[in-house]
């Protein structure tokens, strides 16, 4: 079975993490969220894979290549202009001559996806969607099945007294090709709000494949986050991915990952979930916790970061801090002695300058 990886869009939800890398390039752990995809395709077997691109073709390609270097088959459908999910599916439509799988690029999963292929199969299904619980439904579109998880009908964003089931599409669909023929070529087209519903209203088998594996929508920068210290979690080890410079004094204390030629100082404290990119600088005193930093970012003497994602070259004045869902784009840099608390997010390439903001 082939793979079609959707990541078309301009990833504005995701900025300013987005704003100079392909969303599939931004780094998970230190490796780039499509590297964990092809990881988990291939735990199920599926090796080749076609990504749907419309910007930022260029850095995926240098990376990837042909993906072979990865064990996979990758072919790149490039979109001159945005066409959504059908229709970006429908663009790569030369490619798929039996059934085949799609994903959203913005989602990280376990999803079993050979059970879900095997009933697809034992369904007869032209279309089966993978359905996953949320707490609040309201604030999504849930989709309601019958006993035998025949898809009934799509509820988008349902008021309380009119909720169902707590079961969204989780961006996951096997399709059989000839349903690419309810698509327009050249066109603006969503699977979601043109086709599916279509689908199930003529009585085609669209069937839902309920999953209460681990399912999260990394679009955003929050959920980003979220994402390391839930992957990060899982145990309290400390990994070290090379040779780095770790003064005696300093304490860390998993679960960490720190990237190669990384330097943390005398009397510093790395404290987990923590991610530290290549090349990071943690100086004296300085304290990270529940961060997640890109490569390149300087820490300066007495800092203090909690909670917050540090984009590539940024740097971090002395006794600066830096907590709570803060977000810095790539080479920013906030002079000594700021306070940044909380839900703030700053543009690549600006300058703060020392003792200037202070929330």
């Amino acid at each position: 079975m082939k793979a079609v990886i959707l990541a078309g869009g301009k990833a504005t939800r995701l900025r300013p993490l987005s704003c100079n890398k392909a969303k599939l390039m931004v780094p998970v752990c230190n490796h780039p969220l499509l590297e964990h995809f092809i990881s988990y395709l291939k735990r199920h077997n599926i090796t080749d894979i076609i990504i749907a691109l419309g910007r930022q073709v260029e850095q995926i390609q240098a990376h990837f290549g042909d993906g072979s270097k990865f064990g996979v088959s990758i072919t790149y459908s490039v979109e001159s202009f945005a066409l959504g999910t059908a229709g970006a599916v429908k663009n790569a439509e030369r490619f798929l001559d039996e059934s085949f799988i799609v994903f959203n690029g913005d989602i990280f999963t376990d999803i079993d996806l050979t059970a879900m292929a095997n009933l697809h199969y034992k369904k007869g299904a032209s279309v089966s969607i993978a359905l996953t619980p949320v707490d609040d439904p309201t604030i999504y579109g849930v989709v309601e099945t019958d006993a035998e998880g025949r898809i009934k009908r799509f509820v988008e964003k349902p008021r309380r007294d009119e909720v169902a089931t707590n079961m969204i599409n989780a961006g996951i669909y096997i399709l059989k090709p000839d349903i690419l023929k309810c698509v327009s070529s050249n066109a603006f087209s969503m699977f979601e709000r043109d086709v599916f519903p279509q689908l199930v209203e003529r009585g085609e088998a669209v069937y839902g494949y309920p999953s209460q594996a681990y399912w999260l929508d990394v679009g955003t920068p929050e959920k980003y986050l979220r994402l390391h210290h839930n992957l990060l979690n899982v145990n309290k080890d400390t990994k070290f991915e090379g040779k780095s410079s770790v003064h005696s004094t300093s304490r860390i204390e998993g679960p960490v990952i720190i990237g190669e030629g990384c330097f943390i100082g005398e009397n510093s404290v790395v404290k987990g979930p923590v991610v530290l990119g290549p090349s990071c600088s943690i100086e004296e005193g300085a304290i990270v916790e529940g961060a997640v930093l890109w490569q390149g970012c300087e820490v300066k003497k007495g800092a203090k970061l909690r909670n917050c994602v540090i984009a590539s070259g940024c740097y971090i004045g002395e006794e600066t801090e830096i907590w709570d869902n803060c977000i810095l784009g790539d080479n920013v840099r906030i002079g000594e002695g700021n306070r940044l608390r909380g839900d703030i997010s700053i543009w690549p390439g600006k300058c703060i300058e020392p003792h200037t903001i202070w929330f």
